[in-house]
């Protein structure tokens, strides 16, 4: 067993570092406080090969393993989250779904403008009454013979304002239940689709997260992904890999305010001696350090998992269930540590607070990943 990252592992993690503190952290509170999309980072990511980091290079991505993509969202996530789900999702969820079930005329058609930058993507999954219970979907999607009639609406779409494209879970089957649901490939510029106000939320407030609805938009038969019926496994087996992406962000979050915190301590005098002297603080930054080193390996394991071709669905949701719960905890302890500082924004921990909470709630809630790993524990 090799705990140690090999030099191209060194050098992604040493670019997207020098990209997240370079680049990201100059401007990260101003873009949280007025919901400003990172627009010019996202270009800057496309460039540096950061959004389509597990594409084949045949479609225009950076070809690399999924243990890169960790690095990469665990050092950005450190300083703007909401950099790191904007990246999260165009690779986990949008090129990673057409590259591994879409068909070669449509890997050809949208994976180089996704993994190049020259359009960001979108996963349409939620409803208002679709959430964890991802099988009633409302959102419908009728064979009209020669295409598809798409009606309804999807909530919490990350990118959803500056998507060019979405791939949308709707219901073709009513009476199939979950077996009757297919995933089509809609590009926003269609008729008949509609982007919604952008949500005012607690944390990850750079990103854009939106409603979407469509109104008898038609969709060619080209454009579903897979066979008639594939749509709620493509969705499950997408995110699978999208919790590996979020574990890492999480794991960001976490590493960025336990950094905050140990600097802060040797800084801060209390009693005449730095706060890092005293046991108390002591104690909390070992917890926090423990944490996160176990959230790394849980990380890492999924996406060796992964890139060895081994089942990975109950090591990614161990890996997102704990990651995200450390981050939760890491975070508000960071606070602690900065005492009144840490309540303000000007020392960012209490941005990371904010923005943990997001990960124990999207792309599966702690929860429903707790039932993924109970069914697989009860199945052995």
């Amino acid at each position: 067993m090799n705990f140690q990252l090999s030099e191209e592992h060194l050098m992604i993690q040493g670019a997207a570092r020098d990209f997240a503190q370079n680049e990201c952290k100059p401007g990260v509170i101003e873009r949280d406080e007025k919901m400003q999309h990172p627009t010019a980072l996202v270009k800057r990511m496309a460039e540096l090969g950061f959004l389509g980091m597990m594409v084949s290079p045949e479609y225009g991505g950076s070809g690399l393993d999924t243990i890169s993509y960790v690095l990469a969202m665990e050092e950005i996530s450190k300083v703007d989250a909401s950099c790191s789900v904007i990246m999260s999702v165009n690779n986990s969820l949008v090129c990673w779904g057409i590259e591994a079930f879409g068909s070669e005329e449509q890997k050809q058609k949208y994976l180089p403008d996704l993994a190049l930058g020259n359009m960001i993507g979108a996963f349409c999954l939620s409803e208002p009454e679709a959430g964890s219970d991802a099988t009633s979907q409302r959102t419908t999607a009728i064979d009209m013979g020669d295409h598809y009639l798409l009606n309804g609406t999807k909530n919490w779409i990350t990118n959803g304002g500056h998507a060019g494209l979405y791939l949308v879970i709707a219901q073709s089957h009513t009476e199939k239940k979950h077996r009757g649901i297919n995933v089509f490939i809609v590009d926003r510029n269609w008729k008949g689709v509609t982007v919604g106000a952008k949500e005012n939320k607690m944390g990850i407030r750079a990103s854009d997260t939106h409603s979407i609805m469509f109104q008898d938009v038609i969709v060619p038969k080209e454009n579903r992904i897979g066979e008639d019926g594939f749509g709620f496994k493509f969705a499950m087996k997408t995110l699978d890999g999208g919790r590996i992406g979020i574990a890492s962000q999480a794991l960001g979050i976490a590493s960025g305010a336990y950094e905050l915190a140990v600097a802060y301590s040797k800084e801060r005098q209390s009693f005449g001696k730095p706060i890092s002297n005293h046991q108390a603080i002591q104690f909390k930054l070992a917890d926090m350090a423990t944490q996160i080193e176990a959230a790394r390996l849980l990380c890492l394991k999924a996406a060796y998992l992964k890139d060895t071709n081994q089942p990975y669905g109950p090591a990614a949701a161990m890996a997102k269930l704990f990651a995200s719960e450390t981050a939760m905890q890491v975070t508000t302890e960071a606070v602690q540590v900065h005492g009144g500082y840490g309540y303000v924004k000007e020392y960012h921990v209490e941005r990371l607070m904010r923005d943990a909470k997001i990960t124990q709630i999207y792309e599966g809630t702690s929860e429903i990943q707790r039932l993924v790993i109970a069914r697989s524990v009860l199945e052995d």
